[in-house]
């Protein structure tokens, strides 16, 4: 069995967690989301304590125990804290605008990019080259982020695009004469 599908999970104070059958759902202050266990899984709860288990020991069971454990906590991390992430423009008169559910991008196109804020995310631009994307639910956070970089992806010889605050953008060389 992983070593992720042993630990167990401790429920924090402020989200409530329900167990209907294979639905798991967490509310909390953030907000409230859920999600379907796999059937090779087997989840027990006992006070604010969740510990995952596999029905067999069929090694696909053991691989998904991991798996649904950690999409689990990703959901009550959610609805606790929330999620973050952080993206630069790089490039001269690259610059981003957020007008309510709409993100304007200025990337040296031949028209203005207008991306739909989906719902349950929030989007600030605090500089002209940053952008914030937040919200309850990792796994659409983070493809909000993946969209939004797709438009214009960091390039390898000057390093201009839509690129991750964390993300090392590895440069070549340009050729010499």
């Amino acid at each position: 069995m992983s070593r992720i599908a042993k630990k167990p999970i401790e429920v924090p104070k402020g989200v409530e967690l329900s167990v209907n059958g294979r639905q798991v759902s967490a509310k909390g202050p953030k907000g409230f989301l859920t999600v379907t266990l796999h059937d090779a899984v087997e989840l027990t709860q006992q006070d604010n304590v969740l510990t995952f288990s596999p029905r067999d020991s069929r090694q696909s069971s053991l691989a998904v125990t991991g798996t649904m454990r950690s999409v689990v906590n990703n959901i009550i991390e959610g609805v606790a804290n929330g999620f973050e992430k952080k993206m630069q423009l790089v490039g001269v008169g690259y610059r981003a605008q957020a007008q309510g559910k709409q993100l304007n991008l200025s990337l040296g196109l031949s028209h203005p990019v207008n991306y739909q804020v989906p719902d349950g995310i929030e989007i600030e631009t605090p500089a002209a080259t940053e952008i914030v994307v937040r919200g309850c639910d990792k796994q659409q956070v983070g493809q909000v982020c993946a969209e939004i970089r797709a438009y214009r992806p960091p390039e390898p010889y000057k390093g201009k695009g839509v690129k991750y605050s964390d993300e090392i953008v590895v440069r070549k060389e340009a050729k010499k004469k």
